[in-house]
């Protein structure tokens, strides 16, 4: 995890309960509609064979819950005899390798990828391109959660359809808060940033076994540092918009300022553990998870490693992350070289389905649509809850048993066997959450954003009206506008 050795007990046990999970951890969704979207291929333009979709590991480990929905709609083309049949391919390494790999099969044509399934903040950039077709305004439904749905829009034009979604959580330690006698441990009901350092300032004074500071996130030179600063600007600045619709630059060195000074708040010394610095996702999991921190923020995909880790006991909680949060996810799209645009888009209106959407959320995913959250009567039906079980004959939409007769799984659940969280905290979430700017020169914007911000992390950091002026100057370089 960076070299730094477990000095106790609890923290090598963390380390093996979570060390699946380190390994695919990513680096923080018919007819055309009347929205400008380009209608799907005729039919009898697909050639038949084999409609592949490239896509990054999936979290939910090896036969998860991806290729079970992948398994369960060849198990249909199968029975229909249609003569097609989706295989997915995934792709190594971590999200920006992954978005260079993308790009250059698709702009070589040295691979036959069909369905691509892309970051959000990828979106604009391949669309822009021509990378990917057009597809039909009937995917986003409006079962599909708003501003899940905007992500797979560009230029009045969709896409890309929701596969999986993402946002900013707050993990947190209730054992920690008991023991430092706070009175209410549960803070489902969401707390602000000067809440947070009461709580974490009241931990230090009865410091746990292992503890360090109060929270820890993930502030290393990539992606996750950017996720960060956009929640700090967004916090400070709740309209601030760094890119306007066409993606061009569009903030000013005033809000600016007000972003970085929220973001040195958040990161100061006496609260943030300091490998958050150098922490991505699966290095501030692990320091969490071994008690060096109270606070963790995270992804929901973490929620069933957690439970874990600490099985059976309620040492961990859950809440809405203070101020704004990031919407993160992927979407499917389908490439503008496929021969099979129709076929490829009957694949992904079933990936991104209501049913296909409860069963992601049941496995650990946060699904985009409602329905999922909502109503009982959308169920999963192919037995995607429990990754590592071999698929059944007999669908099912719990977790299956261990041998022993015990349940494998030790996500809690509630009486419609839904993560007990995505209700109320997750759903809400989700609406609330803010984009990072839309662009097709994402990759050049986050870029500049973190190295820029690199500064305030540094030992002589600028102030923060100079350290403005200088995000100011290079974001005006890196975009247009």
């Amino acid at each position: 995890m960076r070299g730094v050795p477990l000095r106790r007990q609890s923290r090598r046990r963390a380390a093996v309960l979570l060390a699946p999970l380190f390994l695919l951890v990513p680096t923080a969704c018919g007819g055309g509609g009347g929205d400008g979207s380009g209608p799907a291929a005729s039919p009898s333009a697909d050639v038949p064979g084999d409609i592949v979709v490239a896509s990054g590991r999936d979290v939910t480990g090896k036969n998860g819950v991806r290729q079970r929905l992948i398994d369960a709609w060849n198990a249909g083309q199968e029975k229909a005899g249609t003569g097609y049949r989706a295989r997915l391919v995934e792709l190594p390494g971590n999200a920006d390798e992954q978005r260079s790999q993308l790009l250059g099969a698709l702009q070589s044509g040295s691979a036959a990828y069909d369905v691509v399934n892309l970051d959000v903040t990828w979106v604009p950039e391949f669309a822009a391109a021509d990378l990917i077709s057009p597809l039909p305004g009937s995917l986003l439904d409006e079962d599909v959660i708003a501003p899940v749905a905007s992500t797979a829009r560009w230029g009045g034009k969709v896409y890309a359809a929701p596969f999986n979604s993402d946002v900013g959580l707050l993990y947190y330690r209730r054992d920690h808060l008991s023991q430092a006698d706070v009175e209410q441990t549960d803070l489902t009901g969401g707390l602000d940033w000067p809440e947070l350092k009461k709580l974490i300032n009241a931990v230090g004074d009865h410091k746990p076994d292992g503890y360090d500071k109060g929270w820890t996130t993930q502030l290393a030179a990539y992606e996750g540092r950017t996720v960060n600063a956009v929640e700090a600007f967004a916090s400070a600045v709740p309209d601030l918009t760094l890119t306007d619709e066409d993606g061009d630059y569009a903030a000013t060195v005033e809000e600016l300022t007000e972003g970085i000074t929220e973001l040195r708040r958040r990161t100061e010394a006496s609260y943030v553990l300091p490998d958050a610095f150098h922490s991505d996702e699966a290095a501030s999991l692990g320091d969490f998870a071994s008690g060096r921190t109270t606070f963790l923020r995270h992804w929901p995909y973490v929620y069933p490693a957690l439970h874990q880790a600490f099985p059976d006991d309620d040492r961990l909680g859950v809440t809405a992350l203070p101020g704004r949060a990031v919407l993160g996810g992927q979407n499917l799209a389908v490439t503008a070289a496929s021969q099979r645009t129709a076929k490829a888009t009957d694949l992904i209106r079933y990936l991104t389905g209501k049913e296909s959407e409860r069963c992601l959320l049941d496995a650990g995913f946060a699904a985009t649509r409602t329905s999922a959250y909502t109503d009982d009567a959308v169920t999963c039906a192919v037995g995607a809850a429990t990754p590592s079980a071999t698929p059944s004959a007999t669908p099912s939409a719990t977790p299956s048993a261990a041998p022993t007769g015990e349940s494998a799984d030790t996500v809690p659940r509630d009486a419609a066997g839904r993560p007990e969280y995505a209700r109320d905290i997750l759903l809400p979430a989700l609406r609330e959450a803010v984009h990072r700017p839309r662009t097709p020169l994402y990759g050049a914007f986050t870029q500049t954003f973190t190295t820029e911000l690199g500064a305030l992390f540094a030992d002589d950091p600028p102030g923060d009206a100079e350290l403005a002026r200088r995000l100011d100057e290079a974001l005006g370089r890196a975009l247009p506008g």
